[in-house]
């Protein structure tokens, strides 16, 4: 058993977006569980960034510094870098993406030198992040650099659905010459692990097919005859329950059914359309998500580290209005990983 319950490194994501507000709201909502020694989260960040969403909130809540575990209202900020200009909520800036940035990388040096377990990312803005000077495409992309990963991949979780993804933020033109026998063998092995770490000891995997109709036996692409095929062929071979090409417009009703414990999708919408298809939900009368369900995993790396599955929601920041559910269920995804990894199977 662990000498102290798992430790979680939140990071505040875009100080402009909603991130440091679904923290917050979180912490809030977790108080009794970190009073009972469940879980000892941290957030990564500018302390002033998260001082001034507690403000707009109303929360009377303390910020220290103290390494100890802090209890609500107490909230233990780790500074990650000090804010040079405002950041005011809604408002896309490059402050806000060098900050944000700052968080992640301090989170990583904390993760690598085993001070925490976990990182559990709030939204960062691609846009804001560019105009700092950091030119990734995302989150998954500025982990593998920090922490040296050359192959990892992100997974989308909902409920009972998992999707691991073989590329993702790539332009759909580039996807074809990116699904390689190498990359797949690597999103494959990845997924089949995760899913032994989740306590499922036989995993069954449905590897969605690239093409309509997986091709059609050649008439509509080869790439899933010649390229996908002979990979789930050999994963087969060693005694693991891949099946497939399945055809993209059944691959997760069958999943769904019970078919299934994880799709690996070839590209991003393939994968993320269906997950947040559940996950997703939208207020019709007022235009407003009254549901952000999911969590965003990124597999391969040395550490653990889940993830909201929504953006920094600029429109509504400030505002008091965020959604904490995807936050939620990030840090009990978090939570799993720390234990299974802490009793290795």
């Amino acid at each position: 058993m662990s000498e102290h319950p798992p430790r979680l490194g939140l990071t505040m994501g875009d100080p402009a977006g909603i991130g440091p507000e679904i923290i917050l709201k979180s912490l809030e909502l977790l108080r009794e569980r970190v009073a009972a020694g469940e879980l000892a989260p941290v957030v990564v960040g500018t302390a002033s960034c998260i001082a001034d969403a507690a403000r707009y909130l109303g929360l009377q809540v303390e910020l220290t510094a103290e390494p100890a575990p802090a209890v609500w209202p107490k909230v233990r900020v780790i500074e990650a870098a000090a804010a040079a200009a405002p950041t005011p909520p809604g408002k896309l800036s490059a402050e806000g993406g060098r900050l944000a940035f700052a968080a992640i990388e301090r989170a990583v040096q904390l993760a690598m030198a085993g001070e925490i377990d976990a990182i559990v990312t709030a939204p960062i803005n691609k846009e804001a992040l560019n105009a700092a000077g950091y030119a990734y495409a995302g989150h998954t992309e500025i982990l593998a650099e920090l922490t040296g990963s050359k192959d990892s991949c992100m997974l989308l979780a909902h409920d009972r659905l998992m999707v691991s993804h073989v590329t993702t933020h790539v332009a759909l033109a580039e996807v074809p010459r990116r699904i390689t026998p190498e990359r797949l063998r690597r999103v494959f092995e990845l997924t089949h692990r995760a899913l032994l770490d989740l306590g499922i000891a036989r995993p069954r995997i449905g590897v969605c097919a690239l093409n309509p109709h997986a091709g059609e036996g050649g008439l509509f692409g080869r790439e899933d005859v010649d390229v996908i095929l002979p990979v789930i062929e050999e994963f087969r071979a060693r005694g693991m329950a891949f099946e497939g090409p399945v055809p993209g417009d059944t691959v997760f009703v069958k999943a769904l059914g019970g078919q299934f414990d994880a799709v690996v999708a070839m590209f991003h919408d393939q994968g993320h359309v269906a997950v947040k298809t559940l996950g997703f939900a939208m207020d019709p009368a007022t235009g407003r998500m009254s549901a952000l369900s999911g969590v965003n995993v990124t597999l391969g790396l040395p550490i653990i580290r889940t993830s909201v599955d929504h953006g920094t929601a600029f429109d509504i920041a400030g505002k008091g209005l965020a959604n904490t559910q995807s936050m939620i269920e990030a840090i009990e995804f978090a939570l799993r990983l720390v234990t299974a990894r802490s009793h290795p199977k």
